[in-house]
């Protein structure tokens, strides 16, 4: 018999730090809500977040671009056509974000691109969407697109509303390049003593291991635009504690981990080209979101558009920074890292 209750799953979940940021977007103090099963992850981070404490400026988190993608998909006569028909496009860009504009008050088209593939065009519009993720307006705009586009453009057929070229929920070169979301280098400068004392290693162990495990050994095993230690775990659990669609920490952990010794100190960075968060949306409204939005700061009425997600989106990547770094220093040291798991999961049950 059908049943069409909807149930919850409850996801242990644990406020974390607070973390020092800095930055083009946010500075100040701030806890981080983390949801997750893996419960070596809460004083995982939270380690990284007392370093973070312990330096001039905390983690300076910098905005350096910001687009959510969807590619449609064209059937052109042939390859001849398709050239024309982007021609044509590029030079009506005026024209085509005047019909985004009619599908939402805060989409903005910022950018096109394509791919031709015999007959085949794929068309990656890159839009800006305020505070929401994302995902549904630029569908709709894609969709109004696609619409305006068949009826002014000779020589082309409707393939899909999405051509895989965006790439959602999928881990490709494209997105890593262009960027998918909110594009976010976080960077910390820890110094020596800091490292000794806090995370019991040194500048250039972390540094070395970087080089050999999330650089080499990542192309060894033939990664795609990711040279990180563990993205994935920060990035669900925020995401869960923040109503994001939780499958997008498959692009959003494509990221690269950069580490060097600057003068005895560490120089430590993450960077997040496919963070894709929003503040308003579906999976807002529900009552724990909504309180973890509010106590983030991530829900002020006085922002302009988009800043409230901007905020959220620098808090996410400084909780991975801290996360990274606690684990590349707990693996610099024979026999850590199962230590904790070991200790911290026994002592849950």
């Amino acid at each position: 018999m059908r049943d069409d209750t909807i149930h919850t799953a409850p996801v242990p979940l644990k406020w974390v730090g607070p973390i020092s940021v800095s930055g083009n977007v946010m500075t100040g103090l701030q806890e981080v809500p983390l949801a997750t099963y893996e419960t070596p992850l809460w004083p995982s981070v939270g380690r990284g977040a007392k370093v973070s404490t312990l330096t001039e400026r905390g983690i300076v988190a910098t905005l350096v671009d910001e687009r959510m993608a969807r590619s449609v998909l064209f059937e052109a006569d042939d390859a001849g056509t398709a050239v024309a028909a982007m021609q044509a496009l590029n030079a009506r860009r005026d024209e085509l974000q005047q019909v985004v504009a009619g599908a939402s008050r805060f989409a903005r088209l910022v950018d096109i691109h394509h791919q031709i593939v015999g007959n085949l065009l794929f068309v990656r519009f890159e839009l800006t969407t305020g505070d929401a993720s994302g995902h549904n307006m630029v569908t709709l705009a894609s969709d109004r697109l696609m619409d305006h586009i068949l009826s002014t453009v000779p020589g082309l057929r409707y393939g899909s509303i999405s051509g895989n070229y965006c790439s959602d929920k999928k881990a490709t070169a494209v997105n890593g390049i262009l960027g998918r979301g909110k594009n976010i280098v976080t960077e910390l400068l820890i110094p020596r003593e800091v490292v000794t004392r806090r995370l019991h290693t040194s500048p250039e162990a972390i540094a070395e291991l970087n080089v050999r495990k999330n650089l080499i050994g990542t192309i060894t095993a033939g990664g795609l635009r990711s040279a990180n230690a563990h993205y994935a775990n920060m990035l669900l659990a925020f995401y869960l504690a923040t109503g994001q669609d939780a499958a997008n920490i498959v692009e959003g952990s494509q990221g690269i981990t950069h580490a060097e010794v600057r003068g005895g100190d560490l120089y430590f960075s993450c960077t997040l080209p496919n963070l894709i968060v929003g503040t308003v949306g579906n999976g807002k409204d529900l009552p724990f979101v909504g309180e973890n939005l509010a106590r983030l700061d991530c829900v002020a009425d006085d922002r302009a558009p988009g800043e409230n997600a901007r905020r959220l989106a620098v808090l996410c990547a400084a909780t991975v920074l801290c996360g990274e770094l606690s684990l590349m220093a707990a693996q610099t040291n024979p026999g850590e890292l199962m230590a904790a798991h070991l200790t911290i999961e026994r002592k849950a049950r």
